[in-house]
């Protein structure tokens, strides 16, 4: 697992060639409806091992919750199961503090 702050994160979504990065979000659906990222794939970490299928191994995985947490569970497991990750650190907080300060926080 590797760990990458939001900017860089939004470097890689933003610069990379379509389709080379997923961004699965592991909150609670909750949560999701208050702010989430375009484009990213909301995976409850509660049901991430039954919806391991929506993921492509190929590809290198972005988990993302709301501080980091539950992201770094859910790389774990996403590890164990074959696929590169990389851990959102302060997760949608820091995204939403530091990146896009119209976003909502919680």
């Amino acid at each position: 697992m590797q760990t990458k702050t939001p900017q860089e994160i939004a470097a890689l979504l933003r610069d990379s060639p379509p389709h080379s990065l997923q961004l699965a979000d592991v909150r609670e659906p909750w949560e999701y409806d208050i702010v989430h990222i375009e484009g990213s794939l909301l995976i409850p970490l509660s049901q991430l091992q039954q919806a391991t299928e929506k993921l492509d191994t190929k590809i290198p995985v972005a988990v993302i919750c709301h501080h980091g947490i539950r992201s770094a569970h859910a790389c774990y497991f996403l590890e164990k199961s074959g696929f590169d990750t990389i851990n959102v650190s302060g997760g949608i907080d820091l995204w939403a503090r530091t990146l896009d300060p119209d976003m909502a926080v919680y």
